[in-house]
């Protein structure tokens, strides 16, 4: 018999450590589980110093003899060098593949290091092989690369490594990427057009107000002398003149302004101002209310699908949701679960899902099929999503184009109602 140390959580959702005595890692967990914990980590005692030893021997390497993998890697911009979430996305669909066909999971780590391109991806697999190698389990090695792995990959890997159902798990991971993708490419398409108009109607009114406009300034001056212009001719002079000779200023304050923003953002409550507003602001809101909910949706149903503790699974959800409004409705949705509580009375008391979401989470609790009612809701909101897309698009064309036109019209009208007077007084 052997001791084994781990950590697990509780039915409360708190983290529990100890030790058992077992024949093998596999019969310390399901010691572990039949005391109602759900394991996060178990290892053989004293291999936490092995590992050490390990990573220091590994480092010794690196520094001379012979060039290992990621011992000499270009060196590129951090944004150049991240792993895209396509990037991360084939490489778990491929990993997912080669586990599926039946090869073991060292093997097929080994097969993807082979091919892996990516150079942070190619050094993250080589330390991945390495810490399993040394007795880390495959969730425990990626959890050394948090830039790469979030919390929803690890703990997805963990809860498949503890069902046995590794390629299962990779396979629904490879799946929620690829439709989180899909979202997020829409609602870049959808944004697309109305900034390229924006920016064109901004080019067009600046060349107006620096070039045009100061000519006919100078024109009416000589024929009108001390006539005075019309109130709207008046301040379209006077916008044309802060942006002509008041552009730094005006530049130092646009950038005091998105500074503030990004300042204010970086505090809970500044960053709740922010996604509030986000979730509530004209055309765009509905958007990004949908986008969240189905996020929400499908992350918590994918968790709790694969096998991760409904309070374990709303704490991921909460730390990857992208959204503080959405975080604190959900911190309010754990702790009422944590008392014993049904999901949708607080889902409803956050006021942030519609009613059809409630129901529909009300009816997955009555029937025992939460998960499986999460994962409908989302498919639900990914089309709705796709459906406001379309709408948007639609609206935005129309609408920008009246943007536009009134404020060309705006400055042509401006500039031809001094015109009239002067062409007035030559006839009299």
């Amino acid at each position: 018999m052997a001791t084994f140390t781990f950590t697990a959580m509780d039915s409360n959702g708190k983290e529990q450590t100890g030790t058992v005595e077992a024949s093998s890692q596999g019969a310390a967990i399901a010691l572990i589980k039949e005391q109602g914990m759900f394991p996060t980590k178990v290892e053989a005692a004293g291999a936490g110093k092995a590992k050490k030893s390990s990573k220091t021997a590994s480092k010794g390497k690196a520094k001379g003899g012979k060039k290992g993998v990621g011992s000499k890697e270009l060196r590129l911009p951090a944004f150049m060098n991240r792993v895209k979430p396509k990037q991360l996305m084939t490489y778990t669909r491929q990993l997912a593949t080669l586990i599926n066909a039946g090869l073991p999971l060292m093997r097929s780590l080994q097969v993807i290091l082979k091919q892996e391109k990516h150079p942070q991806l190619q050094k993250a697999t080589a330390e991945i092989v390495d810490g399993i190698q040394t007795g880390s389990t495959f969730a425990e090695a990626l959890s050394q690369h948090p830039k790469i792995f979030n919390r929803l990959y690890v703990n997805m890997v963990k809860a498949g490594e503890l069902g046995g159902v590794m390629d299962v798990v990779l396979e629904r991971l490879a799946e929620f990427m690829e439709k989180a993708q899909r979202i997020r490419n829409k609602v870049v398409s959808a944004m697309v057009y109305p900034i390229v108009v924006l920016l064109m109607a901004v080019g067009i009114v600046t060349f107006l107000m620096i070039v045009i406009i100061p000519k006919f300034e100078a024109i009416f001056d000589d024929l009108l002398g001390e006539g005075g212009l019309p109130g709207l001719t008046q301040f379209v002079m006077n916008a044309s003149d802060t942006i002509a000779n008041r552009t730094l200023p005006l530049i130092i304050i646009i950038a005091a302004i998105i500074f503030g923003i990004k300042v204010a953002a970086k505090s809970k409550a500044g960053a709740y101002g922010v996604d509030w507003l986000k979730l509530h602001m004209p055309i765009f809101g509905v958007l990004m209310s949908k986008t969240a909910i189905a996020r929400f949706t499908r992350t918590l149903g994918t968790l709790m699908t694969s096998g991760v503790p409904v309070l374990q699974a709303l704490n991921i959800v909460r730390d990857t949701s992208g959204n503080e409004v959405i975080a604190r409705a959900v911190t309010t949705i754990h702790d009422s679960v944590k008392e014993g509580e049904n999901m949708a009375p607080p889902i409803q008391a956050s006021g942030v899902f519609p009613p059809m979401v409630v129901s529909m989470v009300e009816v997955g609790e009555e029937t025992g099929e939460l998960p499986e009612m999460l994962m409908k809701i989302a498919d639900n909101y990914d089309d709705e999503v796709d459906n406001t897309v379309a709408g948007l698009t639609s609206i935005i064309e129309p609408l920008l184009i009246v943007f536009l036109a009134l404020i060309v019209g705006t400055i042509v009208i401006a500039l031809f109602l001094p015109l009239v007077s002067i062409i007035g007084e030559i006839g009299n």
